[in-house]
């Protein structure tokens, strides 16, 4: 994902060195996409983010996905109440996050309401406030009709083309020989030039996401505080590991306006939460820098001055070691780390908040489940997901005080989310009792319907139960979710015949009710994938 994604995002987002000519004095109001409508918007996009799962270094980490899409959704609902988002937007884009392992620091935003976030972002942002500053810019972006208008300029190409010129424009900085693949002659440059955000869109951009912040429960402080840091890194930055720089290039104007929104007076933002800390530590991790650089995360809580560093510190490299050794294939490291983690962790919620405990306790349970899972121990990882190990950990660390005891204890009352359905999944299916996890699975996937991974899970579950076409069936889906469309009739087809096929076991009494979800879910995926092939 290193390269398409970051191709992606210069290309759809600018490098904004020869800003575009702006035709009127001032920008459209909300909703206006000039001649391109929400529906062809979409279509683009969808075009793009196809490609896009397909690409390598895509990610769908389901602990680190459900922290950015926290943020996410909340500037989202703010957008809503504060009317910069318009109904017929919120329902016909799809407003996704997709996370890339690439190490620079970069997210962008897509036609359609696709959004793409790069690890090494969420691993260098100080505090929720700076990472939720960066999604709400790129939200604007879209609600605010910047990509549609620019697009619109490119009417005359069908969406697949333009897609494929989005994509092959930025791979050509990066490999010519596959930008050719993709693109011919000058077309992608002139795609670029005319896709570049003017710096009066970039100025809105930060207005409107600016004014998500406080609706959406982030201290505006936070806008401030990255372009601080945008600031420091433009100084310096000379190897292209700020991407976002070049897209977002920074102004006179732009810090200024960010500074002068500042009331005078105004309290210091709070500092980096605990669940933040350990879903940076966890993006570096994931980034896969490389054995060394893990070695060294491993051994860094054995440092000397280790103990005299502040508890919050301490938690995130315990964090960050223990996902180390998991990653080194190091179990028994990895155990010793995590009890140094479950020890530190109540001392350092000592005199913090609740909610600060609660999910913070909840990351350290969901580790210690991932690290069982790769060590094999099926029913260690279940002990995690019920809670009691971390809770037991933290009341032995007895000196915490009643602060951060309790934050840790409440933790073990949070509804599951989708990091325990995955992982309690897998887990069950290890052991061979994963019937119990049909029904939560079927649910999730009722109200997620685009959730690939939960898809998958359901087949595996299904499969091992005995019910092939139900299994079948839910591979088909878990193919269109990632709008793979020909794998999917080509998985529907195949329930057909295994259905129709009393030797493979098909034509039992439940078959055919299954059958006919399979036949109406094959031809409206047959559909699709002729919209597809009709943009070409």
């Amino acid at each position: 994902m290193s390269r398409a994604l970051a191709a992606t995002f210069l290309i759809a987002t600018g490098t904004a060195q020869a800003p575009l000519a702006v035709a009127q004095p001032q920008l459209p109001m909300m909703g206006d996409g000039a001649e391109m409508t929400t529906s062809a918007e979409r279509k683009l996009g969808d075009s793009i983010i196809r490609q896009l799962y397909r690409d390598p270094d895509y990610i769908d980490d389901a602990v680190l996905h459900e922290y950015v899409q926290g943020l996410f959704q909340a500037l989202l609902q703010a957008a809503q109440a504060r009317g910069e988002l318009a109904p017929e937007l919120r329902e016909r884009f799809a407003w996704e996050v997709l996370l890339g392992r690439d190490r620079t620091v970069n997210a962008f935003a897509l036609p359609g309401g696709y959004f793409g976030v790069h690890l090494g972002l969420i691993g260098v942002v100080g505090t929720r406030d700076e990472l939720a500053s960066v999604l709400a810019h790129e939200i604007s972006h879209v609600t605010q009709r910047h990509i549609a208008r620019l697009i619109a300029q490119q009417g005359r190409q069908t969406p697949l083309m333009l897609g494929t010129m989005i994509l092959g424009a930025l791979a050509a900085s990066r490999s010519p020989e596959a930008a050719q693949a993709l693109v011919v002659g000058g077309q992608a440059l002139a795609v670029q030039n005319q896709l570049n955000f003017s710096r009066e869109m970039e100025r809105e951009a930060d207005r409107v996401g600016y004014g998500l912040m406080e609706p959406g429960g982030f201290a505006p402080q936070g806008f401030v505080s990255m372009f601080d840091k945008l600031q420091q890194a433009n100084r310096i930055n000379d190897n292209g590991s700020w991407p976002y720089l070049r897209s977002h290039p920074l102004t006179t104007q732009r810090i200024a306006d960010m500074h002068s929104r500042i009331p005078q007076g105004a309290a210091q933002p709070a500092p980096a939460t605990l669940d933040h800390l350990m879903m940076a530590a966890r993006a570096r991790v994931l980034m896969r820098p490389g054995v060394d650089t893990w070695r060294q995360w491993v051994a860094e809580p054995q440092d000397a001055g280790f103990a005299a560093r502040p508890m919050p510190e301490r938690v995130a490299a315990w964090y960050a070691a223990t996902l180390s050794a998991v990653q080194l294939g190091d179990m028994a490291t990895a155990r010793k780390c995590l009890r140094g983690l479950q020890n530190d962790l109540p001392r350092a919620l000592h005199g913090g908040d609740g909610h600060d405990g609660k999910a913070a306790a909840r990351l350290a349970r969901l580790l210690g489940a991932e690290l069982e899972l790769s060590a094999g121990n099926a029913p260690a990882a279940l002990s995690y997901l019920q809670g009691s190990v971390v809770l037991d950990g933290a009341r032995r660390a007895g000196a915490a005080g009643s602060a951060g005891e309790t934050g840790v204890a409440r933790a073990a009352e949070a509804a599951p989310g989708r990091p325990e359905l995955l992982l309690r999944t897998q887990a069950l299916l290890r052991t061979g009792a994963a019937a119990e996890m049909a029904g939560p699975l079927q649910t999730w996937v009722a109200t997620h319907p685009r959730d690939a991974a939960a898809w998958q899970a359901l087949a595996q579950v299904w499969q091992q139960q005995g019910q092939l076409l139900r299994a079948v069936r839910a591979e088909a889906e878990a193919h269109a979710a990632r709008y793979d469309y020909a794998a999917a009739v080509d998985r529907f087809k195949a329930g057909q015949d295994l259905a129709r096929n009393p030797a493979r076991g098909g034509s039992a009494a439940g078959d055919y009710i299954e059958l006919s979800i399979i036949d109406t879910r094959l031809r409206a995926v047959e559909s699709l994938l002729k919209e597809q092939a009709a943009e070409r």
